[in-house]
């Protein structure tokens, strides 16, 4: 009997490119489209795996970059890899650290061989090769590693833009050669995407595209959006990638976060999305409900009895209500942030599984139309 396949889809939407599929690791199946919440450091911030398991997380983000810094590739490898680590029995997908090399560091150094940087902790001096990345997320022992790549930032000029594609390009090539060099060291199979990358110039995403597709990577990230381009650019490339990459094959739309973006995501054929949005707002008290985003902290809650949102059951919709939730901010209470990013991440992984159930019954559009209009219509910046 043959194995399963490391992805399968399982129902296209008819109206739209949003499909249903599961991914396959060797620690839990993924049902797709999905939201991955983010724990840079091997921990969702605030929350324990329990609570994780407990709101239906099925796989979450780790990074390279800072696990490769603190504590150590090696000493995650001697506890048994991340899931044995962090007592996260779950599929795990690990950065490369490559954008975090950028935008963390200001000492930092680009060349045909790596990323020379100084630690944000320390200052040491440290160099990311695609072969080191390789080795480092080895050693970590997630179900899905990231290639080596460099994100151009936006604004930036046509030449710089290509640069960095050809750059991209040359890094996925050797990852893909250490890949298969470099064996497991945990006894189960790991997963290598590759990340297309272009700025928004649709040429260089194209030819970027098409020559990882012939690499042939088991799945394929979208990267260097959602950092500043306009919504219309970041919708634009993420239509023409799509369609371009191999049908059977992962697609996973990088630091994109917004509902709406999500909901815009699956319907161009997005599989997976990861964001720190959801834990990051909810700690400086911003909750996303079904009637668009609310400031808790604000006066116009003081005796607002009600829950964060009412169509929610997660354990802080179940309990609390929005006056307490101010009080617990303005008194600075911990548990506040605990409460609002529990609730938050809740809500993300609904609407993916609502994504999914629409689309399961060949309605996504429809749902999506509905899904907005709430969300829409009860959003106010000043709320």
């Amino acid at each position: 009997m043959s194995p399963q396949p490391f992805f399968s889809i399982i129902r296209q939407d008819p109206g739209s490119g949003a499909r249903a599929g599961v991914l396959r690791t060797a620690h839990g199946t993924v049902q797709t489209p999905i939201f991955m919440p983010v724990g840079t450091q091997a921990t969702v911030k605030t929350l324990s795996p329990d609570e994780l398991r407990r709101i239906k997380a099925q796989i979450i983000l780790n990074n390279t970059y800072h696990l490769y810094l603190r504590p150590g590739a090696a000493l995650v490898r001697a506890a048994g890899g991340l899931q044995k680590f962090s007592a996260w029995n779950r599929p795990i997908l690990t950065d490369s650290g490559g954008y975090q090399v950028f935008s963390l560091s200001a000492l930092n150094k680009i060349t045909a061989d790596g990323f020379h940087f100084r630690s944000h902790i320390d200052g040491s001096r440290h160099f990311f090769t695609p072969e080191k990345v390789v080795e480092i997320q080895r050693d970590l022992g997630s179900d899905i590693m990231m290639v080596l790549d460099e994100c151009a930032p936006y604004p930036c000029d046509y030449r710089y833009a290509t640069k960095a594609h050809r750059l991209t390009l040359e890094w996925a090539r050797r990852s893909r050669i250490s890949f298969a060099e470099c064996g497991e060291r945990h006894g189960f199979a790991q997963h290598q995407f590759a990340i297309v990358q272009g700025s928004v110039f649709p040429d260089l995403r194209r030819q970027n595209a098409e020559a990882l597709v012939e690499m042939d990577f088991p799945g394929y990230a979208i990267g260097g959006l959602s950092v500043g381009e306009p919504k219309a650019a970041m919708y634009e490339m993420t239509s023409l990638v799509t369609a371009l990459l191999p049908k059977n094959k992962p697609r996973y739309l990088m630091g994109v976060g917004k509902p709406e973006d999500i909901l815009e995501g699956i319907e161009r054929g997005i599989d997976m999305f990861d964001c720190i949005m959801p834990t990051r707002n909810g700690r400086n008290g911003t909750a996303f409900t079904s009637a668009g985003q609310i400031v808790i902290k604000n006066a116009k809650f003081r005796e607002d009895f009600s829950p964060l949102d009412a169509e929610c059951t997660c354990y802080t919709c179940r309990t609390f209500t929005r006056a307490y939730l101010r009080h617990l901010f303005n008194a600075q209470e911990v548990l506040v942030l605990r409460l609002v990013s529990l609730h938050n991440l809740t809500f993300y992984l609904r609407l993916v599984t609502r994504a999914r159930q629409a689309i399961l019954q060949g309605d996504f559009t429809g749902f999506k139309r509905q899904f907005l209009h709430t969300y829409h219509q009860g959003k106010n910046p000043s709320q």
